[in-house]
């Protein structure tokens, strides 16, 4: 009987399927256990690392493996081909956050009034030397944010300020934030700001940001400022510029809801 010869299969395609399948894997795994809360931060950055590698040597085997079909002829055109997709879809996120570090200002501590932003003393004590230390503002990233987020701005609603401090717990509440310091003064006629401090996690990876909302009586009306500051990384990809938008934005909506207008 005839020998049935078996077509070589390019070596480096297998290795393109088990590299884009591990980092995704890999990345799926280690996101939802930090946005859970399972891992802590910086191991969950050094696994974001470690993806990243994955995926893109997962890719040069892909681009490898097609080199090798065809200059010899091989087979493997399927594990590479879905090597090279899967790693592309681990880089994807890489991708976004690319795109938002080269479109947004290299900013982590934003405020709605960055010349005196609400405080955070919880933040302040808090926060370990691997964190970003709480500062007080300077000229330059002041000018910056005015700069990038002209339209970002505190709210001025007429309604007693105790309406207002229900309203921002609500949202904080059904936004998952743990709130970290109680609002304060309890006396509504004390003319002292209430400052409510919580701590906020991004969507999708769960990044902890301080944020401080400050609520300020103006006899008639209420004033309120807000601030979220990035406990890790020089660069916040606009994460907290869109937190305090979304925020007030929602108060915005409660609280014409509770006027009723």
């Amino acid at each position: 009987m005839p020998a049935i010869l078996e077509r070589r299969v390019s070596s480096a395609a297998p290795w393109a399927r088990r590299l884009g399948a591990f980092s995704v894997v890999l990345f799926l795994t280690s996101a939802l256990s930090h946005r859970f809360r399972l891992i802590e931060t910086l191991p969950f950055l050094w696994l974001l690392g470690l993806c990243f590698l994955l995926a893109v040597l997962g890719l040069l085997m892909a681009a490898l493996a097609f080199g090798q079909m065809w200059r010899r002829g091989v087979g493997g055109i399927g594990d590479a081909t879905l090597g090279a997709l899967l790693s592309l879809v681990a880089l994807a996120p890489y991708g976004v956050s690319a795109y938002h570090y080269f479109t947004n200002p290299p900013l982590s501590d934003i405020s709605t009034d960055p010349s005196n932003p609400p405080p955070l003393q919880f933040a302040t004590a808090a926060r370990l030397p691997s964190m970003n230390p709480v500062t007080t503002p300077t000229e330059e990233p002041v000018t910056l944010q005015q700069r990038a987020y002209a339209g970002l701005s505190g709210r001025l609603y007429e309604q007693p300020r105790e309406n207002v401090v229900e309203r921002v717990l609500a949202l904080m509440h059904d936004r998952g934030w743990e709130i970290v310091s109680p609002a304060r003064p309890t006396d509504a006629e004390s003319s002292e700001d209430v400052v409510i401090e919580a701590v906020a996690y991004s969507y999708l990876l769960g990044f902890p940001s301080d944020v401080s909302v400050r609520i300020e009586d103006r006899g008639d009306a209420t004033y309120v400022d807000m601030r979220s500051a990035s406990r890790y990384g020089r660069h916040d990809l606009g994460e907290n510029a869109t937190r305090i938008e979304r925020f007030l934005s929602d108060l915005d909506t409660s609280m014409e809801e509770r006027t009723g207008v």
